[in-house]
């Protein structure tokens, strides 16, 4: 029998004299156990702090564009207010002129 070792390596279990029920895995101590926590309290506090900065700029940039979108609306409403204004200016001046001339 051929048995593959947890690295990937093969053995003849006839030769070491184990038989397939024999082979046990090391499993990690507490050491590796403690790095791999560290390792993913890493990973997910760098991935925390992309999220963070990512969100901010998100943020930022929605904010710009509504504020534009704010001046836009203000420059709109001042245009619609003077066109209002010279329509009634029009009105009055197409209403003088139809009563002098009547």
């Amino acid at each position: 029998h051929q048995l593959r070792s947890p690295h990937g390596e093969m053995a003849d279990s006839k030769a070491s004299g184990e038989s397939a029920a024999g082979v046990v895995r090391a499993e990690p101590g507490p050491a590796a156990d403690a790095a791999g926590s560290e390792d993913i309290t890493a990973f997910v506090q760098e991935l925390l702090t992309q999220m963070q900065s990512r969100f901010q700029t998100m943020s930022e940039t929605i904010i710009s564009k509504i504020d534009a979108m704010g001046g836009r609306i203000d420059e709109l409403e001042r245009t619609v207010a003077d066109l209002m204004d010279q329509a009634a200016a029009d009105d009055e001046d197409d209403a003088a002129a139809g009563r002098g001339s009547a």
